[in-house]
């Protein structure tokens, strides 16, 4: 299909694998590509922000459609300074949160879309385990029909755990504490799946700038990532390539380890002024 002398540029939304296959034949044709492979969003926490607001959000942003979104927050990279209020909220509002059947208006998560993926989770989990993760709530299959798992968080995280460094993990949440802001931005950039992100600060001018210094496509400010008409879906390094908008350009965002080179991004939140900010509330960068 991809071959055929109709179709002018190709488009996938799938797994790495598929995406380097995809992007081999249309690279023979000559021949544009959009790809989204996969996220792994990191969700930073700065110690001035709303911890409130910012926990209810992250619960959202994580467990969105059980988790199987690949703009959904993955890890969450809190400062030293408010981690333990942050992991406090954070938990106890996704022990709030209810498993069953997604047909019943009282259920706020329901399966996942197949058993494999659920092994898969296990074995991510498990493996996180060992390495030294901690589980705060979760991590078991409900003693029901279907394909149903507790949703689960973990903290202490690092990299060089399945948690952290897979961008695949489903129904989990897993948390990065005991830092401050340049080792919180080194732990954001640390990832090969850099589609979007999200930064919390009551300072929003702070949130920007930090922002502008993730390797990511596009970065919310104070809010989840969501797909709006005007913000261009262009993911870093594994995760994207082109620009979700249109197969016309390239507007990627990419680091060095996977494409090689940084070219667009997109900031969205409730931006002042003198931040710079067109009327869209987006700063291209």
């Amino acid at each position: 299909m991809v071959e055929d002398p109709r179709v002018a540029a190709v488009t996938l939304t799938g797994s790495e694998e598929a995406g380097a296959q995809t992007a081999a034949i249309a690279g023979r044709c000559l021949k544009k590509t959009v790809l989204e492979l996969g996220g792994s969003d990191a969700f930073v926490v700065l110690e001035d922000a709303d911890i409130e607001a910012a926990a209810t959000t992250a619960v959202r942003a994580r467990f969105q459609n059980c988790g199987q979104s690949c703009i959904a927050a993955k890890r969450f990279i809190v400062v030293d300074a408010v981690a333990e209020r942050f992991e406090e909220a954070f938990v106890a509002a996704v022990r709030r949160l209810r498993v069953g059947d997604p047909t019943d208006p009282g259920t706020t998560m329901g399966p996942l879309a197949r058993d494999d993926l659920r092994d898969d989770l296990e074995r991510q989990l498990q493996g996180s385990l060992d390495r030294g993760a901690r589980l705060l709530t979760g991590g078991r299959r409900p003693d029901r029909r279907g394909w149903f798992y507790e949703p689960t968080v973990l903290t202490g995280c690092t990299t060089g755990m399945p948690a952290f460094d897979d961008g695949d993990i489903r129904a989990a949440g897993r948390g990065d504490q005991g830092l401050g802001e340049d080792e919180a931005r080194r732990l954001a950039n640390h990832s090969d799946f850099g589609l979007g992100g999200n930064v919390w600060t009551r300072d929003v001018e702070r949130g920007v700038r930090f922002a502008r210094s993730l390797e990511t496509g596009g970065v919310f400010v104070n809010g989840m990532t969501t797909r709006i008409l005007a913000f261009r879906s262009a993911g870093s390094s594994g995760a994207a390539t082109g620009a979700s908008s249109t197969p016309s350009a390239s507007a990627s965002s990419s680091t060095s380890r996977r494409s090689g080179s940084v070219s667009r991004k997109a900031i969205a939140g409730r931006l002042p002024a003198s931040a710079g900010v067109e009327e869209a509330g987006l700063h291209p960068s």
